[in-house]
């Protein structure tokens, strides 16, 4: 009996290890589990942040405006602290005073032509071939004052020099009257931009003492806004005239040259039509 207590006691024990053994394992186990659990949870948790993050994109470079300098910005800022309504009203001077200078500068440029080589041909034509259908075609053909009045003197060249140069003369007039047309309108532009100037000064004088009057002081600051307005618009007045003036004298100029030019070509006309006259 007592032999089989003591086998069962054995029994007991070994059973009794191997339970602690196993049980050992399994702990060890488990815990391995755990930690390989722990790990992935880890790593899912950094991939949702990951993911979750708001992905910064590289913002492209802002082109930045360009900024005005220089003397067309110093030029816009006067005009507007000059009162940009009133300014206007000079500018517009201006406008219409340089499209009446270019059209008389586009219709005078036009005027002009060879002089030498035109009366060469009418003096071939008229005395060397005594063709006047001729010298009438190539005065009608030819453009310019000039061809005009040899035109009007080649058509009445039968009635005899004195009729011809009596047409010449009241022609040459008429033409002389069309090189000037327009240049009136200049001098008006020329004389209205420093007047539009100094009523600028007077409107700026009356605005200035009229900041005094409701500031009831008379410190620089309160008169400075319009003693400016008072001396922009006076500037821009006296520019715009100068402009103006410069053109306006250039086209006197040439009318003056065209003039000359009329007036030697109508001798050089009397003289042919003497010639022709004599022939006769």
């Amino acid at each position: 009996m007592k032999k089989v207590f003591a086998i069962i006691a054995l029994m007991g024990v070994f059973t009794f290890g191997m339970t602690q053994s196993v049980s050992a394992q399994e702990e060890a186990a488990d815990a391995a589990t755990e930690q390989v659990d722990s790990v992935a949870a880890d790593s899912l948790a950094a991939d949702s942040v990951a993911e979750a993050a708001p992905v910064v994109e590289e913002s492209e470079p802002v082109e930045s405006e360009p900024v005005e300098t220089g003397m067309y910005k110093n030029i816009k800022t006067k005009f507007i602290e000059g009162d940009a309504g009133f300014m206007a009203i000079v500018a517009i001077a201006l406008i219409l005073g340089l499209a009446f200078c270019i059209e008389r500068i586009i219709y005078l440029a036009l005027s002009k032509i060879n002089t030498v080589k035109f009366i060469e041909d009418i003096e071939k034509a008229l005395l060397e071939k005594g063709d006047i259908e001729a010298a009438k075609a190539i005065a009608r053909d030819t453009r310019g004052p000039i061809a005009s009045i040899y035109y009007q003197g080649l058509i009445r060249l039968n009635d005899g020099v004195d009729q011809v140069e009596k047409s010449v003369v009241a022609y040459g007039a008429v033409q002389a009257s069309k090189l000037e047309s327009g240049c009136s309108w200049i001098t008006l532009f020329i004389a209205m931009a420093p007047s539009l100037g100094f009523l600028g000064t007077v409107i700026g004088m009356v605005q200035a003492f009229d900041n005094i009057q409701a500031a009831g002081d008379i410190s620089p600051t309160v008169v400075a806004g319009g003693m400016k307005v008072a001396l922009l618009t006076t500037i821009f007045g006296i520019v715009v005239a100068l402009i103006l003036q410069v053109f306006y004298n250039y086209i006197l100029a040439e009318i003056e040259g065209l003039t000359a030019k009329m007036e030697d070509s109508t001798i050089s006309l009397l003289d042919m039509v003497a010639k022709y006259s004599n022939k006769k």
